[in-house]
């Protein structure tokens, strides 16, 4: 009997062994819950600043040249600081975790990780840049939420399961973005606000605590 069990634990930290070598792990909870925070506050600054119709496709219409041109500026802005700020409680909620469970940061396998996800990311930052220099905001929303979920998709392979998860609810609500385009900030709120929020949630009492 003690062989047997012997022999399971064996097995068990083989298991755990190979998993830690060709998954990163170290992704935290918070970073999701820290990010959905600031992605939240953004969108509040932008809709307390703008009109949410001006965002959406008849809605830019409307809008005269110089204030089309402030309003791009801000949003871009707005954008850039929510960006940033998700980045950094994302890099050190992560290097904390990595630290507390005596694992490499920066490796083979999160080295995969961080190319497979910025590949979509980059690709879709060029197109949102495209569409905000041609004057198309109300497609750069459901745009972001997209490529997002695709670059979660494609990134998922060397990481959790559940990081596939987040990136098809993000692709479906940038998709439905595109066709109720007077609701482009609440679905982009929605999208990097609640859903990270409740993602990084699970994934805290999922995997944080546990460790």
């Amino acid at each position: 009997m003690d062989s047997h069990n012997q022999s399971l634990e064996t097995l068990t930290e083989i298991r755990d062994l190979m998993q830690r070598s060709s998954k990163f792990l170290s992704l935290s909870g918070l970073s999701g819950i820290f990010a959905g925070i600031v992605a939240l506050g953004g969108a509040l600054v932008a809709y307390l600043r703008l009109k949410t119709d001006a965002l959406s496709y008849d809605g830019m219409s409307d809008v005269s040249e110089l204030t089309r041109g402030e309003m791009m500026r801000f949003v871009l802005l707005d954008g850039t600081i929510v960006l940033v700020l998700a980045l950094i409680f994302g890099v050190f909620f992560t290097i904390r975790k990595a630290k507390k469970s005596g694992q490499s940061v920066w490796n083979s396998t999160s080295k995969r990780l961080v190319i497979s996800l910025m590949i979509p990311l980059v690709t879709g930052g060029v197109f949102c840049l495209a569409m905000f220099y041609r004057g198309i905001l109300w497609v750069s929303f459901p745009a972001t939420l997209i490529f997002y979920g695709l670059a979660l998709l494609n990134a998922s392979k060397y990481t959790v399961r559940d990081v596939e998860y987040l990136g098809i609810c993000e692709v479906i609500l940038g998709l439905i973005s595109l066709f109720m385009t007077g609701y482009n900030l609440l679905v982009w709120a929605l999208g990097f606000g609640v859903l990270h929020i409740v993602y990084g949630t699970y994934m805290y009492f999922k995997y944080d605590i546990k460790r």
